[in-house]
């Protein structure tokens, strides 16, 4: 490609605009595609990201930028999240959130590890596969329900809230997994670890929105532009710093700071509305930056293609049953809600395999089914999530309210 003179001393910066440009216009193209589908536009947003990626056209490759890019967006989706989840909403579904996050840590552990033995892996490998079973990425249910209007549902609660859970207790076990890769475990270090994240995430869950509603008279008195929509910014980056800096993914802090200023309503319906113009533009580069982490170069072999099915499918499996379980007693289709809407695994996923690669645990081709794994469960998960959240029994064509109606005996006809 011929660059003008002005920007010979700047073709890295040129690069990066040409790489953003082509990324939102394929990613937006993607997404009226699939809307003209009726499918949910996510998947063809993270479809948009295999294609111009390295396994198809190579016109962009993931690298540090869009990779910090990808992160505000994922950032900026679930602080976005967040202003629509008040505190008391997930409070409510405390220990069904409970439940479900623990359940749906165990059987996809179990079976990543099993599965990796199967494959002669070493035990370090099997612990790594298992931890990379173990995440959740709900910004993609999110992105999702969001797009519906669903997030104040029952369900959506009980997800957001079994995401933080979940996300406390992967971190727990992939610093389990990490010591034991590095040939030592240190049980004060763990303690510690799991006591810095859930004191740091009950903190501002309890106190958060109660020091914001004190706030909020004075700060909408600041001479600042926006004071509010600048106090949110600040407290969606402040909160993400401290999450990472304690240990828990820096989106459960964005997601934090959110519910805290989610009750302050006059203030946070202008604040609502701005946020929600960032995330659309970012957020894109987030699902894009998905799609284009999948190299299909390493499928080659038929072993490595097999397993990649294989995980898969569990992941898809133990996710859906152990999360679903979790629900037990809310019907047949809100246990489906929660199932499936706990299945992606997105860019948690990949991290856990990034680290597992970087330490010299896990053979390549453990690396390359878990990241097809993680792309293949983001894109499995969005169609059955609007399924479940959108089965039109009265036949109206439109969606029902899912915490209303009991409609167990039609999800039993359909199984």
């Amino acid at each position: 490609m011929h660059i003008p003179t002005v920007l010979a001393a700047n073709v890295e910066h040129f690069q990066v605009l040409v790489a953003l440009f082509l990324m939102l216009a394929a990613a937006k193209l993607m997404a009226e595609i699939f809307e003209r589908l009726r499918q949910p536009a996510v998947v063809g947003e993270i479809l948009a990201g295999v294609i111009i990626g390295p396994s198809v056209l190579a016109l962009v490759k993931p690298d540090d930028i869009i990779s910090i890019i990808a992160e505000f967006g994922v950032i900026f989706l679930l602080f976005n999240v967040g202003l629509e989840t008040k505190p008391q909403s997930i409070f409510k579904v405390g220990g069904r959130a409970t439940a479900v996050g623990v359940l749906g840590v165990i059987l996809p552990f179990v079976a990543g590890y099993f599965i990796a033995l199967a494959w002669e892996g070493n035990f370090a490998e099997a612990m790594f596969i298992g931890a990379a079973l173990v995440a959740t990425s709900v910004g993609i249910t999110a992105r999702v329900l969001g797009s519906m209007g669903l997030l104040d549902t029952d369900t959506a609660k009980i997800i957001l809230g079994a995401a933080v859970i979940d996300d406390i207790l992967g971190l727990i076990i992939l610093s389990l997994v990490s010591s034991v890769s590095k040939g030592s475990v240190s049980p004060a270090a763990l303690a510690k670890t799991a006591a810095a994240a859930i004191a740091f995430t009950v903190f501002v869950a309890l106190v958060g929105s109660r020091v914001i509603n004190r706030l909020a008279p004075r700060i909408a008195k600041l001479k600042l532009d926006k004071p509010f929509f600048t106090l949110g910014l600040i407290l969606c980056f402040g909160l993400s710093v401290a999450s990472a800096y304690v240990g828990v993914a820096a989106i459960i802090g964005a997601f934090l700071a959110g519910m805290a200023l989610a009750e302050a309503t006059e203030e946070n319906h202008g604040m609502h509305k701005l946020t929600s113009g960032v995330t659309e533009f970012l957020v894109p580069f987030f699902l894009v930056n998905i799609g284009m982490q999948l190299d299909l170069s390493i499928f080659r072999e038929t072993s490595t293609v097999v397993l990649a099915l294989v995980l898969t499918f569990f992941a898809v499996i133990t996710k859906f049953i152990g999360c679903g379980l979790g629900g037990y007693g809310l019907g047949a289709q809100k246990m489906a809600q929660i199932g499936v809407g706990m299945v992606p695994r997105g860019e948690v996923g990949i991290v856990v395999a990034q680290i597992g690669l970087s330490l010299g645990v896990i053979e390549p081709r453990f690396f390359g089914a878990v990241l097809f794994m993680a792309v293949a469960t983001t894109l499995i998960a969005p169609p059955f999530i609007k399924f479940f959240y959108t089965f039109d029994r009265d036949g109206d064509g439109t969606p029902d309210e899912p915490e209303d109606v009991d409609i167990s005996g039609d999800f039993a006809r359909i199984g």
